[in-house]
């Protein structure tokens, strides 16, 4: 039967190819043809969850009472440990009943924020480039980006004054997230300051994006948005457990802040599905319970490959600054290549996966984005595959 008159809705129509579904088919082909791919596209943490929370969802899993529909918005024991943890992290203080909901991991969470309030022609702030639902979650719903070009001489922040006014006037959300994916950039104390001005002068919602809230080096700590007073009158912040505790496959993130905004998003969401599995709760506070030690014993994995693998790109031409959060580098395109041709170069040349910089906005053409994913060992076949290859960084 031809099928040819049922037609996908226009707001699909509106989504930009998702670059990394687009590189797993080409992961595919090259596996098909016997290479062996060292990935470092996705942001997906290498290895198992932490042997305590594995414990505790198996003895979770024990109980009969976590087989149920869980409570739409979390266990009130999960709730209370993200404010918990919030305390003793940032010493905000939230409530757990009103201002802090679980999520499906924080990707669902951000788009159903945007559907649950942006119509059809709101004006959104985005910055470019970002993490790729913070701009997909408000073409889905209908509503009009405006791209907030971001620039290396500025450190990769968000140029406030550089907004026209009458675009100021139109907005309704601004999204945001630093420490930065892609980019690594991190935001002093001073910028979140100034954000929350500018919202509350123009009555604009702030979505941050603090998933990289743990993974921070060298004595470098992130700020919260919620920290800054006035923060949570004007913003709410979205978590995951998928960086910091090796549980991305385990989609648990969570969102916090003003009360009013995630009201909003829990009843599009009691439309939509069922909140996080029980026994998956009940291992998600024990990851927040952990002792700094874990933490810390995180940091250093990443430390290491970050050094190592910024000396490799080195020995080939890069001049990388060490970044102070997150799990990436982001790394320029030689000279006259675009970011797609020099990831698809290396690829096709080396079996190295990595993510061009236009996935995640126009403004990041021109680099590159490599996950800090693989042991030495791993990174520093790459950086062998690249020397045999030829490909180098010349200015």
């Amino acid at each position: 039967m031809n099928l040819d008159w049922i037609t996908p809705a226009q707001r699909l129509a509106a989504l930009p190819p998702y670059v990394f579904a687009r590189l797993d088919e080409l992961k595919a082909r090259a596996r098909e043809q016997g290479l062996d791919l060292i990935d470092l596209g996705m942001g997906n943490p290498d290895g198992a969850a932490p042997q305590p929370v594995i414990e505790a969802a198996i003895a979770a899993l024990h109980n009969p009472a976590n087989h149920g529909y869980p409570p739409f918005e979390g266990t009130a024991s999960f709730r209370r440990a993200i404010t918990t943890w919030y305390r003793r992290r940032y010493d905000v203080d939230l409530n757990p009943d009103s201002e802090a909901l679980p999520l499906l991991g924080s990707k669902e969470g951000l788009t159903h924020l945007a559907l649950a309030y942006i119509n059809p022609g709101d004006l959104i702030l985005v910055p470019s480039p970002s993490y790729p639902p913070h701009f997909r979650g408000p073409l889905i719903a209908g509503g009009e980006i405006y791209s907030l070009i971001l620039k290396p001489e500025n450190d990769w922040l968000i140029d406030l004054t550089a907004i026209p006014d009458e675009v100021a006037q139109r907005a309704k959300i601004l999204y945001f997230n630093y420490p930065s994916n892609p980019t690594t950039a991190t935001a002093p104390r001073e910028f979140f300051e100034e954000i929350v001005a500018f919202a509350r002068r123009y009555s604009i919602l702030l979505v941050h994006d603090l998933c990289y809230a743990e993974l921070a080096f060298d004595g470098y700590q992130p700020t919260s948005l919620l920290e800054i007073p006035g923060g949570k009158e004007v913003g709410v912040e979205f978590h995951t457990l998928s960086k910091t505790y090796n549980m991305a496959g385990w989609r648990v993130g969570f969102v916090v802040g003003n009360r009013h905004i995630i009201q909003g998003l829990r009843t599009l969401k009691t439309n939509l599905d069922y909140g996080i599995f029980a026994a998956l709760q009940t291992a998600a506070e024990t990851a927040l319970q952990l002792p700094d030690s874990h933490l810390n014993e995180v940091q250093q994995r990443y430390i290491r490959r970050r050094d190592f693998l910024i000396q490799g790109l080195g020995e080939l031409g890069w001049e990388i600054p060490k970044s102070k959060a997150t799990m990436y580098l982001w790394v320029p395109c030689p000279p006259g290549e675009t970011s797609t041709d020099f990831a698809l170069n290396i690829l096709q040349k080396t079996g190295v996966v990595v993510t061009p910089g236009n996935a995640f906005g126009i403004g990041g053409e021109g680099y590159v984005r490599v996950s800090l994913i693989a042991d030495c060992d791993r990174l520093g076949e790459a950086i062998s595959r690249l020397k045999q290859a030829g490909i180098r960084y010349q200015s």
